[in-house]
Order: structure tokens, then C-alpha cells, then sequence
């Protein structure tokens, strides 16, 4: 089972890669501030005594530490006080309940927190990772308190799905460890203005892998929560990463996470309406989600249109997205012209299938919610005075620029090399991709985690 977890990929010493040096930053920052001390002496790979046992650790101490390969993680040899424990992140998840909206919508559903809270008491943390998740505590805040949110949605999904409370304590322990492997990775990445290489892009696909590594790690936790925490960006047609499973495939806890990961992203990122834009989203992709489980949550998503909306900066916002669209499935069209090697090969090459599948797709799904940019002359005509009406159209066009820009981003996640232009077919969807990731930020753009956000 732990072999075909992750085909292709072997159980890495994640701590000696370059990408370690990320989570190494972290904790000597964090001893900065807190008290790191060394349970025991930290030796190189080769057997060189880099710190002895008993010393307190300090910033100053990163470029010893990141200049060789250690022998072990160096989170083995620490120990800090104010470790993170199960009675913290009760507190810490009850007052999620009583402050945050999204949290307070889920209690007022349920009739009160207590439902919620209870699996949490049932969780087991191992040191090394209460060590992790105290690192992410003191250096990455607004991570640590996602996963715990997303760990009050999934019990939530769960029990309205009929789980047991005792059912929810190895969801809830995979939704509160999914997002350790972002402790091993730029912090910059999380900013959503920031545009990744090719590169960047592998290791941010990874970081569910590294996630479940770190787990695994523990030797604590069953292969269902490994196979949990792995899944949690994948998708239920097969679109998400890093196996790109579908359907039955997904484990009933990935399912869960996956969904609660997305939900927890849209109220965290988009303040503006966040349950109005992600039912849209869930209508517009629904394939892409488990359908029991949205169905629970729909009821949620209730309509957040504030009376007094002003028309004129949703007129500006729809004109933009009309355009920013419009240029999209234009400059794909016109690339077949330019490109006949385009049409003639599109059946061998897949990144180009794929962005031509995707198009049409999504398209085919603006025509019919009557938001296809060749429509929209008469209906701007027709919602002019309509707040509500004009609300929803802005709507539409944010989903449908956050599902243009996703396909760029799996379209070069899983065919990079169209990045080096090895034939003409690689050029014509590589100038594609490259247009549309310059296309202007305005009010309607919504990035994609790899745009969900990597939360």
C-alpha cells in the first residue's frame, strides 16, 4: 500500500534537499523567540559534529546548520517549550467557532460547537509532529490557523454525512497535518501575486507528497490519514495532483479534505461574498467535486448581494473579464491559423488537447449560463440597471477566469516541457499560456491554488 501511495517516488530524506532549507529558516527564526535546545548533538551526514547536546538554538546558526547534509532531520535532536497540544487547539479551534463566519455558519447549522470540537480531544500528537506544528504556530500563523479551519469543515462534512464522532478523529488528525510539506517551501509562493517557474511549480505540486511524508514519519498514524493527507489537492475527474486519481478512486476521507480544503480557501481569501462565489464555483466545476458532499454544503452558501451595491465599478469589472475572455479563446483560435502543426497534431500532443478540451469546456459552460463574451452586448444592455443581475455576471467571470488560468497552470504542470519550444506545437501553446498569465489583475481575476489557494 505505502509503495503505490506515490508511484515514481521513493520515501526521500526531504530534510537534505535544497528545499529543506525552507523549514530549517523557520526554526532557527522561531528559536529567536522561543527556546530551541538540543537534545543531542547534530551530526553531518559524514559524521561531523556540527552542535553539541544541551545548546540553546538561534538564528545565527542557520548557515552552520543549512551548509551540509545533516544525519537526521534536524526537528529529531530539538525541543522547545510551548509545544503545541490537543487542549491548545481546542481553545484555539472554539474561538474559530465564536469569530470567524465560515466557522459560525458550520455551529449554527450543527445547533453548537461541541459536535465539532469533540473529535479534536480524540487526536493523538506525536512529538515530532506537535514540534512541526508549533513551527508552524510562531513562523507561518495564517497556515496553522487554515488547516485547523479546515479541520472543523471536514468533521463538519463528516457528521452531516452521517460519520460518528470516533469516525472523525483520524479526519480531523489528516486535515490538521495535510499542509506540513508548505513548511518546506517559500513562504513568498503563498503570496497569490506570485507567478512560479516551472520549477517552483513541481515543488509546489509536491508539497502534498512531502505533507505525507511527514506523517508517515511519525510511525503514529494509519495509511488511511497518510492516503488522506496526499489527497487533498486531487480531484474527482481526475484533475487534481499528485496521482490525478478520480472518482472511487479518492479515499472517503480525501473527499472530504478536498472539498474542505477549497471551502476554507474561498472564505479565507475572497472576503467579498466568499459563499455566493463558491456555490457559483461548485455549480459551474461540479464534476470536480464529490456531490453528496456539496449538497450539504450548498445550504450554507446563502445569497450575500448588500443592498446599495454600486453599478459602475461591476460594469467596469464585467467589461474587463469580457475582454480578458474574449482575448483568450480569440488568441487560440488564431494560433490555428498561424500554427496548422497545431490542428494537424492535436490528437498526439497532449498539452495541446488538453487546453483545446479545456476551452471548450469551459465555453460551452459560459454559453450556457448565457456569459459567453459573444453574448454579452444585449444582455449588458439588459442588466444596466440591475445590481443583482450584474453582481451574478461578475461572478460568472471571475469562475471563468480562475478556470482559465487553472488551465494554464495544469497544462504546464504536467507538460513543462512545452516550456522549451521543442517543436512548433510547444510554441504556439506556450505563447498561449504566456499571454494569458499576463492578463491584467483586475477586481474579476481569481488566482487558482495551485491556485485554490495552495492552502
Amino acid at each position: 500500500m505505502k509503495e503505490k501511495m506515490v508511484q515514481g517516488s521513493q520515501p526521500a530524506d526531504l530534510e537534505w534537499r535544497d528545499e529543506g532549507r525552507h523549514y530549517l529558516r523557520a526554526v532557527t527564526d522561531m528559536a529567536d523567540h522561543c527556546r530551541v535546545v538540543t537534545d543531542e548533538a547534530i551530526y553531518t551526514k559524514k559524521g561531523i559534529k556540527l552542535v553539541d547536546k544541551g545548546l540553546h538554538i538561534d538564528s545565527r546558526m542557520y548557515e552552520r546548520l543549512a551548509q551540509y547534509p545533516l544525519r537526521y532531520p534536524v526537528d529529531w535532536h530539538l525541543s522547545t517549550d510551548h509545544l503545541v497540544n490537543v487542549a491548545e487547539l481546542e481553545a484555539t479551534a472554539l474561538a474559530q467557532c465564536e469569530t470567524v463566519e465560515l466557522m459560525q455558519r458550520l455551529v449554527h447549522s450543527l445547533g453548537s460547537a461541541e459536535r465539532l470540537l469533540a473529535p479534536l480531544r480524540g487526536m493523538v500528537l506525536a512529538p515530532r509532529i506537535a514540534f512541526k506544528l508549533t513551527v508552524m504556530r510562531e513562523q507561518r500563523n495564517e497556515l496553522f490557523i487554515h488547516s485547523l479551519q479546515m479541520s472543523l469543515v471536514a468533521v463538519y462534512l463528516a457528521l452531516q454525512s452521517g460519520w460518528t464522532e470516533r469516525e472523525c478523529v483520524p479526519l480531523v488528525t489528516a486535515a490538521l497535518l495535510h499542509d506540513l510539506g508548505m513548511l518546506y517551501m517559500d513562504p513568498a509562493w503563498a503570496d497569490a501575486s506570485y507567478r512560479l517557474t516551472g520549477e517552483e511549480r513541481k515543488q509546489l505540486v509536491a508539497h502534498s507528497v512531502t505533507s505525507m511524508l511527514m506523517v508517515r514519519s511519525a510511525n503514529t498514524y494509519s495509511q488511511a490519514v497518510e492516503l488522506a493527507v496526499l489527497e487533498h489537492h486531487e480531484r474527482m475527474d481526475g484533475s487534481g495532483y499528485p496521482r490525478g486519481v478520480q472518482g472511487k478512486q479518492v479515499s472517503p476521507m480525501g473527499q472530504i479534505l478536498l472539498l474542505a480544503e477549497v471551502v476554507t480557501a474561498f472564505f479565507e481569501k475572497f472576503p467579498e461574498m466568499p459563499g455566493q462565489r463558491l456555490s457559483l464555483m461548485l455549480r459551474m466545476s461540479h464534476q470536480r467535486y464529490p456531490a453528496p458532499l456539496v449538497h450539504i454544503l450548498l445550504p450554507l452558501l446563502y445569497d450575500e448581494i448588500v443592498p446599495g451595491t454600486p453599478l459602475r465599478p461591476l460594469q467596469a469589472e464585467v467589461s474587463h473579464s469580457v475582454n480578458a475572455l474574449s482575448a483568450a479563446f480569440q488568441m487560440w483560435a488564431t494560433l490555428s491559423q498561424d500554427f496548422p502543426a497545431l490542428w494537424q497534431s492535436m490528437p498526439d500532443h497532449q498539452a495541446a488537447a488538453f487546453v483545446d478540451a479545456g476551452l471548450g469546456q469551459l465555453q460551452k459552460q459560459l454559453a450556457e449560463a448565457g456569459a459567453h463574451p459573444e453574448q454579452q452586448t444585449d444582455l449588458l444592455s439588459c442588466l444596466r440597471d440591475d445590481v443583482p443581475g450584474m453582481k451574478e455576471l461578475a461572478l460568472v467571470h471571475r469562475e471563468a477566469l480562475w478556470q482559465l488560468q487553472s488551465i494554464v497552470d495544469n497544462c504546464l504542470r504536467q507538460w513543462p516541457s512545452v516550456s522549451r519550444h521543442e517543436n512548433t506545437v510547444d510554441v504556439a501553446v506556450a505563447q498561449w499560456c504566456a499571454a494569458c498569465m499576463q492578463i491584467p489583475a483586475g477586481r474579476s481575476t481569481v488566482h487558482s491554488p495551485l491556485a485554490e489557494p495552495v492552502l
